[in-house]
């Protein structure tokens, strides 16, 4: 590695870029959002976001999601998420969809940080893994949104040649009266519109990226292993001048960020000489989302919208 990056860097003169924050830390990039020269912020956010909502994330040892359902009696727990299974096997999933169903859970910090970050004009997308649709309750729209893994927000018909299009409140009848959701016209499962193992992402996942990580000043990853592809790809494709900040409870998503210059993959650099413009907040997402917000004098501002519309007690 040190031999092939000290050959392209004689052969190419590339070397380490100029810092593009003033500190690599959650002050220099609270002062970089301050500074009038981030426009267009988004955001990456996983299943982490949502724990304190009471939603397990998935890889967590011990609570983590795929870690409690021996329950539904599984080949192997990700069997639940994999559409030829599920062809097979509905119930499981739907089992498990009645306990994780939206409208159970309300949004945390992180998801009203997000809105706060919208109504200051900053936000440009936010794309998330979650499927339990609380950035919705939060506030945000369709056009903020890139629900990069889907959403129970509308379901289709999986019969051949059927597709109907269903929208929550039907697919919430079905799975809260014990029942198998069937299409109407045709008789075949209807499946929310999450993606499962062996599916295609959806479009627009594809399309917003093109134009979005073009233009984007600052990227915020939150919550996430940064371990599912393609969207922990999206860390790399970045403009290389653009600041990174992760607020998680672990370090994630590190690579080699000089071959990300050339191209060859983009992976976060927050400890090494060569370090420029990521930073690695450690914590939770909620208390991460409220330093930040305390840096920028809007602590006050996030905590009375999480409370204006969760209506629990908090210490400003």
């Amino acid at each position: 590695m040190d031999f092939l990056r000290d050959l392209f860097s004689r052969t190419l003169g590339i070397g380490t870029p100029e810092k593009v924050l003033d500190e690599l830390s959650l002050e220099g990039v609270g002062r970089f959002l301050l500074s009038g020269k981030c426009k267009n912020v988004v955001f990456m956010v996983g299943a982490g976001i949502s724990t304190s909502a009471g939603i397990p994330d998935f890889r967590s040892p011990g609570s983590g999601l795929y870690a409690n359902l021996q329950k539904y009696n599984l080949p192997y727990p990700e069997a639940i998420f994999e559409i030829g299974f599920f062809k097979q096997n509905p119930e499981p999933f739907f089992a498990l969809a009645r306990e994780l169903y939206p409208g159970q859970f309300k949004p945390t910090i992180c998801h009203y940080f997000i809105k706060l970050m919208k109504e200051k004009g900053l936000l440009l997308r936010c794309y998330t893994q979650n499927i339990d649709t609380l950035e919705r309750v939060a506030g945000l729209t369709t056009d903020d949104l890139v629900e990069a893994h889907g959403t129970f927000h509308t379901s289709h018909c999986i019969g051949t040649f059927c597709g109907e299009e269903y929208q929550l409140p039907w697919m919430k009848e079905k799975i809260f009266s014990d029942l198998i959701p069937k299409c109407d016209k045709c008789n075949s499962l209807v499946k929310p519109d999450i993606v499962f193992f062996g599916e295609s992402l959806p479009s627009r996942f594809f399309s917003a990226l093109k134009s979005d990580f073009q233009k984007v000043d600052l990227l915020i990853v939150m919550g996430t292993s940064l371990q599912v592809q393609p969207f922990a790809s999206l860390v790399g494709k970045v403009p290389s001048k653009t600041p990174r900040l992760l607020i998680n409870k672990e370090k994630t998503g590190e690579g080699d960020s000089f071959f990300g210059l050339l191209g060859l993959g983009g992976g976060m650099d927050f400890d090494s000489d060569k370090a420029y413009r990521d930073v690695a907040w450690l914590g939770t997402c909620d208390d991460g989302c409220l330093a930040l917000a305390d840096f920028l004098g809007w602590k006050v501002c996030a905590a009375l919208l999480w409370l204006k519309n969760i209506r629990y007690n908090i210490i400003v």
